[in-house]
């Protein structure tokens, strides 16, 4: 499985990590990602999610990490791991929204980074892949980020 983190101003790829496909893998793989991103970081961060990863262990490591969850509540037959205190706040919302940056990635590396059908053996090969497609993919987003230079 492919896993990939974006920040969400603007929906780069900033890590990327291959595992097996596992259960628990998604979350096993946000954990790790986030503890190598957050030792530097200055400002409090927060990881987006989709109902995958409400559940009560990952909301805990998050929290002692000092990230803020900002997980999609999974409130069918069960009780979220998400309460008041995270979903009252309007960078709550303003996370779920973002979060769909990454289909947008994982999209154009299907389509475009020929990951849709790939021929590579070993999860070492399948890993550079997958970095190299995210990487492309930020390449390829970064002149309409930067815009055109006005003209004279």
């Amino acid at each position: 499985m492919g896993h990939a983190m974006a920040e969400n101003r603007h929906g780069l790829v900033v890590e990327t990590e291959l595992t097996q496909a596992t259960s628990t893998a998604e979350r096993a793989a946000a954990k790790d990602m986030v503890e190598a991103y957050s030792p530097g970081s200055q400002r409090r961060l927060t990881v987006g999610a989709d109902k995958a990863y409400d559940t009560a262990d990952f909301v805990v490591d998050m929290r002692a990490l000092c990230v803020t969850p900002h997980v999609a509540q999974n409130d069918k037959g069960r009780a979220s791991a998400i309460d008041g205190r995270t979903t009252r706040h309007a960078g709550y919302r303003l996370s779920l929204r973002k979060r769909k940056l990454i289909e947008e990635a994982f999209g154009w590396a299907k389509a475009y980074g020929g990951l849709l059908r790939p021929m590579r053996h070993g999860t070492a090969r399948m890993g550079f892949a997958f970095t190299f497609a995210m990487a492309a993919y930020n390449l390829i987003r970064l002149p309409r980020l930067i815009g055109e230079p006005a003209t004279a």
